[in-house]
């Protein structure tokens, strides 16, 4: 495990997400899966969050970030979902018959946390610090 580091903090900050299409349509494929890759890498890379891992199935996306303490998880999905969104249906026309209202991606997202430390350790470590 590697902390990152900003200018006056250390933080090991990882998220799984997961969102997906509108309607779950299976649009993610050809030249748009790979347009989607690169809008969303340059998003990522402009606010200074790092991509672990990221995979695209043909209606869903699969991201494990490490976003920075300054950024919270609701921005950060907010950021690459509306910039994309915009961008593909600018780039790729043919969806606005598929899309008439102007939203690619579903609304919402699923997020977990990941990290060494379980709730359990924490909690037994409160509990022996508050007993000393």
């Amino acid at each position: 495990m590697r902390y990152s580091s900003s200018a006056h903090t250390r933080f090991y900050h990882r998220f799984h997400v997961v969102w997906v299409t509108k309607y779950r349509y299976k649009v993610l494929q050809g030249a748009m899966r790979e347009r989607i890759r690169e809008i969303i890498m340059q998003t990522c890379a402009e606010m200074g969050v790092h991509i672990v891992k990221g995979v695209l199935g043909r209606d869903h996306v699969h991201m494990f970030l490490s976003i920075p303490p300054k950024l919270s998880l609701s921005n950060v999905m907010q950021r690459i979902k509306g910039r994309s969104s915009r961008r593909i249906q600018m780039e790729f026309p043919e969806l606005r018959k598929r899309y008439w209202g102007r939203r690619f991606w579903a609304r919402g997202y699923f997020s977990t946390t990941s990290g060494n430390v379980t709730d359990d350790v924490i909690t037994q470590y409160l509990e022996l610090h508050s007993s000393k």
